[in-house]
């Protein structure tokens, strides 16, 4: 429900401005309450009471602040499609019928609703509305079947003769013709039941409509300050209308408790109130205390015994309220149906109780002053202390303020006199939530004068403080410049924040301690679970963190719709509408997706990426290495199988989901644009790591030189190689280098093989026989030198600066090829030290100046330094 439509909402008994004129004649008053004889036995209202307590204590205490729900509203009119209910089989004359009904009970709507001056007219448009548009979807549900059974008569008969073939008899003729004539008639009927039902769906925009404009009506509606002598006109000089309607009302109530108290039913009454009474107050205490014993013998000592005791106090409250309300109603009733106003008030004061009720119960147990250590926010003592009266103040005077409202609305008072109800309805809500905020900062300046220092508050405790108090200085102005109906509307709107913001903290709370506790290891259930599932403690700690993520992250959707839909007011049932319309809108529906597809898709994909772990450590562990492959063999195509396994499980999910491509054109477009842009480097590396584990030019485990990096291919992801160094350090490198640059593999082609080649020089009256004898033998006497190919020394070059000789030798890896040739060149330079031999210098040319007259004559340039 959209945020003005939540406010026509908390307008809707307010009576139109038309109201204001005399009234021609008074209208009729409630009916007064039948003799017990003439009344029907009814069934007690217990559904009532259930319908509240199990979305209480099954969904959240979000969605409380409301108590049963309200009685069925009368229809705006009976339903006029009997004969289109669910049936086998339709006949046309009966469709013509009844579809002839509904278009005059449709007519009839739109000419009701054009004169609805207020939004319970409104209201209750819609309800017929949607009541008719039931009735349409079952017209039109049984007409299919007859219409599917008619074109399966006619294709049985098959299509006329074409023309030069045999005739067909006269009787064959005649009944194709009347089988297509039955499909035409009921043709034309389908077509105007779905036109039916489309107009029947514009009229929801045309509700949208009137409200609004009631809306602004109502808004701008300036009724005169409160402090002016117009405002308090109801409460010195009433009118004597509205006298007489409340007195009749009243005296339906007074008929309803002297029935309650004639002979044979007053000992029974006295034993339900006096019940009531001990329930309502004894009653919650005993259940407070099995409660808080349960949590302090029962749970672990954690966080969880504080915020389960707290949600406990504030269900106890509510639970408590709600069967003395149920108790007291029996006491009235005993049993038998009340009348129509009657039974609106009662269930009216039944949700007002229930919240107020659960007002209360949330400022005891966030508060706590008779146990600070359980106390679940950071508040300090004194201020807990000068709080912990206003909220149970507040249900008080909303209680008795909002009976007030309701008992104007039922009696059918003037405008005067409602809006003199709301606005003390506003006032009294505005000064208590003022004076709770004026004895908290006090007491708070109090510890900070004492030298003690007041509760840490963060950035968003301090918003939502000061936000509080611009809507009672708006709330209060509003009353003061004359309207009253934006004042309410505010303290209203103020009062449900403060519930769900309050339920939102209490049960994110208990959700992060349960599941805290749930998977802790030093508890039972955490040894349990951890046993039963063969899980290490780090996998119980993030599951910990993902399951109270998961459910905080569900109570802020669920605390952001309460606070988008609903109001002061709203019962479960309602938001329970609002959440299955928002899923169910049309704005999801453009896309096809509906709840039930929604749920398919998760578990879809949750069984989905379950199986597509398994099959990849059932291949990689157990199936190819039966193959014979070499692990990069087995490593490119396990990643190859994931990553279209995840692309086909994607496409799964976006087709149980129900989308269509049409529908995505636009994302299509959009993706288009920024991989030609902006995705380029990605695509090109996700194309590119594709070519590296099809054509494998590389694969793991081998060792490449790439730009100066050498080593081993640990990893070939989606978009980047992993490539680990000798010093065990890695490179990250994309795939696309790996295609476009030039690389070396070292190890392509199965290579077992290193060579171990070194390139010495010597000067030039050096032996190069002994040398080469001596390399020979140094590589000989090598363990890791291989006999075949047998090493070699090879005459390089002979240069003015000496002789250049080049050894060979092969070693059983590429990787041990640089431990290799640094023990020969540790040998090697030891051998040639014990046998004298150098190894060439390059030569030095020296310049310098010519000296000076009567010095030596030195030379100009000197000979070459002496080898070695």
């Amino acid at each position: 429900m959209p945020f003005s439509a939540r406010l026509a909402r908390a307008l809707a008994s307010l009576p139109s401005l038309p109201s204001l004129l005399p009234r021609t004649s008074p209208p009729a008053a409630p009916s007064a309450p039948r003799p017990a004889a003439s009344r029907p036995l009814a069934p007690l209202p217990t559904a009532r009471v259930l319908h509240l307590m199990l979305p209480l204590l099954l969904l959240s205490a979000v969605l409380l602040g409301t108590g049963m729900p309200a009685a069925q509203a009368q229809p705006l009119v009976a339903s006029a499609a009997s004969a289109a209910s669910a049936a086998p089989a339709i006949s046309y004359a009966d469709a013509v019928a009844s579809l002839k009904q509904l278009q005059a009970e449709q007519d009839r709507i739109k000419q009701q609703t054009s004169t609805a001056t207020s939004n319970t007219q409104i209201d209750t448009a819609d309800t017929a509305t949607e009541a008719l548009s039931g009735d349409v979807d079952k017209l039109i549900d049984a007409l299919k079947p007859q219409r599917a059974q008619i074109q399966a008569q006619l294709d049985v008969l098959g299509p006329p003769p074409a023309a030069g073939a045999p005739p067909e008899t006269p009787a064959v003729a005649r009944q194709r013709s009347d089988l297509d004539a039955r499909r035409d008639q009921f043709d034309a009927v389908l077509k105007q039941a779905v036109a039916q039902k489309e107009d029947l769906a514009n009229l929801d925009q045309q509700y949208a409509k009137l409200r609004r404009g009631l809306l602004r009506n109502q808004l701008a509606l300036r009724s005169g300050s409160l402090l002016g002598p117009s405002f308090w006109a109801p409460f010195h000089s009433p009118q004597q209308e509205d006298i007489d309607r409340l007195h009749k009302f009243f005296g339906q109530i007074a008929a309803q408790f002297s029935f309650a108290w004639e002979d044979g039913r007053r000992l029974g009454t006295v034993l339900l109130l006096g019940l009531a009474i001990a329930i309502w107050s004894g009653g919650r205490r005993l259940l407070e205390y099995g409660v808080a014993w349960f949590c302090l013998n029962r749970l672990p000592a954690t966080r969880l015994r504080r915020s389960a005791l707290a949600l406990s106090t504030a269900l106890a409250t509510v639970i408590s309220t709600g069967i003395a309300v149920q108790l007291l109603y029996l006491a009235v009733t005993r049993g038998e149906a009340l009348t129509p106003a009657l039974d609106d008030f009662a269930a009216k004061f039944s949700e007002l109780a229930m919240t107020c009720a659960l007002i209360a119960g949330l400022g005891r147990a966030l508060l706590c002053t008779r146990h600070p250590s359980w106390r679940l926010p950071a508040i300090a003592d004194p201020v807990a202390l000068a709080m912990r009266r206003f909220p149970t103040i507040l249900a008080a005077l909303l209680l008795v303020s909002g009976t007030l409202e309701q008992l104007n609305r039922i009696a059918d008072t003037s405008l005067q006199v409602t809006i003199f109800g709301r606005g003390l309805v506003a006032l009294v809500v505005a000064l208590t939530i003022g004076a709770t905020l004026l004895r908290a900062n006090r007491a708070r300046a109090e510890l900070a004068a004492a030298g003690e220092q007041p509760e840490a508050r963060s950035t968003l405790a301090g918003l939502i403080h000061a936000g509080v108090s611009l809507a009672v200085i708006a709330s209060l102005a509003a009353l003061l410049i004359g309207y009253i109906t934006v004042a309410r509307f505010i303290t209203y709107e103020l009062v449900w924040f403060e519930i769900v913001l309050c339920s939102f903290y209490m049960l994110t709370q208990i959700t992060r301690d349960a599941f805290a506790s749930l998977f802790s290891t030093q508890y039972r259930s955490g040894n349990t679970i951890k046993h039963l599932f063969g899980l290490d403690d780090s996998h119980l700690e993030q599951a910990s963190t993902l399951l109270s993520g998961v459910g905080v992250a569900v109570l802020v959707l669920l605390a952001a719709l309460s606070l988008l839909t609903g109001g002061f007011g709203t019962t479960p049932s309602d938001l329970f509408d609002s959440l299955l319309t928002m899923l169910g809108g049309t704005k999801l529906r453009s896309l096809n997706i509906v709840p039930d597809r929604i749920v398919n898709a998760v578990l879809a994909l949750a069984v989905g990426f379950w199986l597509l772990r398994s099959v990849r450590r059932w291949l990689d562990n157990e199936f190819l290495p039966t193959l014979g492959m070499d692990p990069g063999m087995r490593a490119s195509l396990v990643t190859l199988f994931s990553n279209l396994g995840y692309v086909l499980l994607v496409l799964m999910t976006l087709s149980l989901l129900g989308v269509q491509w049409s529908s995505l054109a636009w994302i299509v477009s959009a993706l288009s644009v920024g991989i030609g842009f902006g995705l380029q480097e990605i695509v090109k590396n996700f194309v590119s790591g594709l070519i590296l584990l099809t054509e494998r030019p590389v694969k793991v485990g081998d060792m490449v030189s790439i730009s100066g990096v050498e080593g081993d291919i640990r990893r070939i992801n989606v978009r980047a190689t992993e490539i680990q160094l000798s010093d065990r350090s890695t490179v990250i490198v994309p795939n696309s280098q790996l295609i476009s640059q030039n690389l070396r593999n070292v190890t392509m082609g199965n290579s077992t093989q290193g060579v171990a080649t070194l390139m010495l020089t010597f000067p030039l009256n050096t032996d190069p026989e002994q040398v080469r004898d001596l390399l020979l033998n140094a590589y000989q006497a090598h363990p890791a030198i291989l006999e075949k190919p047998a090493p070699s020394v090879t005459f390089s070059q002979l240069t003015p600066d000496g002789i250049t000789l080049s050894v060979t030798g092969y070693v059983s890896s590429p990787r041990i090829t640089a431990t290799t040739k640094s023990d020969l060149l540790f040998e090697i330079l030891k051998q040639l030290r014990a046998a004298s031999i150098t190894l060439a210098s390059p030569q030095m040319l020296m310049i310098q100046n010519a000296p000076e007259a009567g010095a030596a004559a030195l030379p100009a340039v000197t000979g070459t330094k002496p080898a070695g």
